[in-house]
């Protein structure tokens, strides 16, 4: 069977009813209550926009989407965009379940591993404080390995919403796993063409903590909180929120829709960007959203020995990292090389009353926002890479390290000759054969003063 034929048999259940003779009661049913949004409008606007997916595409996406939350316990559900691969593309879909549900997450077995860790490194500690009463000690290493940096809960940050892919309409829906820090700190410095298969492995320098699914899951919240923007007052912070000022400027992490949003006109989107602000928190260098510190300790280390806590008292303390906090203006947005980070225009100059506003990010380049009064969506088409207006260079390796400094207690000493070894060994035996003289002597004096 040729692939057309057979995606088009995997299609068909997309467009079966389920219900039978029920099938009004069903559609009054979806008409009330509804966790997919109407694709098709968005996809209507950004048509207009000159982006998105053609509408055939569209309504197969749409499709897909109610297959998903028919299968998942999803609160709400939106299509985030396409991300092009070179042998298969990633429809993305942006989830968050209902509050009653909780997801199985991998924290158990990170736990586990750490635990193991931690005990043999203890062990180990052990060992060398016996072997100091030895004369030829091993000296101890003064590396340390960095701090991991935990990852953010589910729900929370990063991690704030599910992602599910798949490769077309049709085909199974795969949730990608959370992402950790570690993982969006190495995205950083490397650039990878997506392959379209979640177990591929990502060979690069620096080595990237995972396979394909989790440098996806990093480039979309790269993406994510980088592109995702909204009309200035659409958004509010509810009165029970904390103050800016905690965690850094970021103590503010969620907001609710304003229901007195009137609409900014179309116009005043297009000439100022002070009219958009982002809706979604920056990540710091950290790798998070909300900054922690690394060195921190937990109760179970602070029940460990002083002597750690005197090893560790030359170590500097780590400035906390700070970043913009939620509904940040566009107009603070830094520049790129001179290069504006974002462009706004309208769908079409001739009629401005019927036009819709575009806004297109410079910094990631497929990142696309439109905005019709009350109306406003957030897509990515794209290879999922970031702009570098300089030609992209791979991390160099580390530096070698030094060798261990040689000092009065260690100095390397040249091997000795043939001659020096067999004048070394001549001497040895003229040594050890005048002790046995002596021993021999000894002993006749000592049997002459018996028989005396």
């Amino acid at each position: 069977m040729q692939p057309t034929y057979e995606m088009a048999e995997r299609q068909k259940a997309l467009f079966s009813q389920s219900g039978g003779g029920e099938g009004e009661q069903e559609m009054e049913e979806e008409v009330a209550e509804t966790a997919v949004p109407n694709i098709m409008e968005k996809a209507f606007y950004f048509e207009q926009a000159g982006v998105g997916l053609s509408s055939d595409e569209s309504f197969r996406i749409f499709m897909a989407l109610k297959q998903l939350v028919e299968q998942q316990p999803i609160h709400t559900c939106r299509f985030w965009g396409k991300i092009l691969g070179i042998s298969r593309s990633y429809l993305v879909a942006e989830a968050e379940l209902r509050e009653g549900e909780e997801e199985a997450g991998e924290e158990e077995v990170e736990m586990a591993e750490g635990g193991e860790g931690m005990e043999a490194h203890g062990e180990e500690e052990r060992d060398d404080d016996d072997d100091d009463e030895l004369m030829d000690a091993v000296p101890k290493p003064t590396w340390k390995p960095p701090p991991i940096i935990p990852k953010e809960e589910s729900r929370t940050g990063t991690n704030r919403y599910l992602y599910f892919v798949c490769n077309e309409p049709g085909r199974p829906w795969m949730r990608l796993p959370h992402v950790t820090p570690i993982q969006i700190v190495q995205a950083r410095k490397i650039r990878k063409f997506f392959t379209g298969y979640l177990d591929a492995p990502v060979i690069s320098y620096p080595p990237f903590p995972g396979n394909e699914a989790n440098y996806l899951r990093a480039q979309i919240a790269r993406i994510s909180a980088a592109t995702h923007i909204s009309p200035l007052g659409f958004y509010q912070f509810g009165e029970e929120e904390g103050d800016e000022e905690e965690e850094g400027g970021a103590g503010r992490d969620s907001y609710e829709e304003n229901p007195d949003f009137e609409g900014i006109p179309v116009l005043e989107l297009v000439d100022s960007m002070a009219n958009w602000v982002h809706h979604t928190q920056h990540i710091l260098p950290q790798g998070r959203c909300t900054w922690v510190n690394p060195l921190q300790k937990t109760e179970e280390e602070e029940e460990l020995g002083e002597e750690e806590e005197k090893a560790d008292e030359g170590v500097e303390e780590v400035e906390q990292e700070v970043g913009p906090p939620l509904l940040t203006p566009l107009s603070e947005d830094a520049e790129i090389m001179h290069m504006a980070p974002w462009t706004a225009r309208l769908s079409c100059s001739l009629s401005p009353q019927f036009s819709v506003a575009v806004v297109r990010s410079n910094l990631w380049p497929g990142a696309y926002a439109y905005a019709s009064g009350k109306k406003f969506e957030n897509i990515y088409i794209g290879w999922g890479h970031k702009y570098n207006p300089e030609n992209f260079n791979p991390s160099l390796p580390a530096p070698i390290q030094h060798e261990y400094p040689s000092g009065p207690d260690t100095i390397e000493m040249s091997d000795p000759t043939v001659e020096e070894e067999q004048a070394l060994k001549a001497a040895q035996e003229q040594a050890l054969a005048a002790a046995e003289e002596e021993e021999e002597d000894e002993e006749e004096d000592e049997d002459e003063d018996q028989d005396d």
